[in-house]
């Protein structure tokens, strides 16, 4: 499965830039479906670099380490030896444990990799942090956009990030057209854990939506 590795710009950069105005920096999506779309983002990033698994254990989607090795990011190191840890825990429990902090903690990896430039307080208000480039922070949404203009599934990692971003509920908004159909085919083309992922991804939103009624 080891499509990518653990270097910038990474997958949950591009959840990231696709959840926010390429401009501007304003958010797409609720931030706190936003954070539980990023803390499956960075379970995503491991799995793509072969380092976690997600498996049925006991009736749950449980994630299990399969690779000890440094990550070389402080931010999926910090995970992965949580899931170390502790990996009796079902994925949406470390969903919910990651996304109280993995906002900040995304942005604070992208400003350190100047993909972000810093808020900036104006008039009592913080403003959002921007894209240094908006053509940087444009492009992971053009080619979702593209794939689903094509009929085209997009390639391994664009997949989760297509998956990830429809569980958010994002993609009815920012995707030009947005084809239930064409989502439930790109998903199933992804290897099991990572589709048990996305699935864990959108029970956690979905859960998260019915709280705040």
């Amino acid at each position: 499965m080891a499509e990518a590795d653990l270097s910038s710009p990474s997958l949950a950069d591009d959840l990231f830039f696709v959840m926010h105005d390429s401009v501007t920096g304003r958010a797409r999506v609720h931030p706190r479906l936003a954070s539980l779309g990023l803390a499956g983002a960075v379970l995503g990033e491991l799995m793509l670099a072969d380092r976690v698994t997600i498996d049925l254990d006991s009736g749950q989607d449980r994630t299990y380490a399969t690779v000890h090795d440094a990550t070389g990011d402080p931010l999926t190191q910090s995970v992965l030896d949580h899931v170390i840890a502790e990996p009796q825990h079902p994925v949406i429990t470390w969903l919910l444990f990651f996304a109280r902090t993995i906002y900040a903690d995304i942005t604070a990896r992208m400003i350190a990799a100047n993909l972000l430039n810093p808020p900036v307080r104006h008039l009592l208000k913080q403003q959002p942090a921007v894209p240094v480039d908006p053509n940087t922070a444009a492009w992971p949404l053009a080619r979702l956009n593209l794939a689903v203009q094509r009929r085209q599934p997009p390639a391994l990692r664009d997949c989760v990030l297509y998956g990830l971003f429809a569980a958010t509920r994002g993609a009815q908004r920012a995707l030009w057209e947005h084809d239930h159909a064409f989502v439930a085919a790109t998903i199933a083309m992804l290897p099991p854990p990572l589709q048990r992922l996305i699935v864990q991804t959108e029970v956690a939103v979905g859960e998260a939506v019915i709280s705040r009624r």
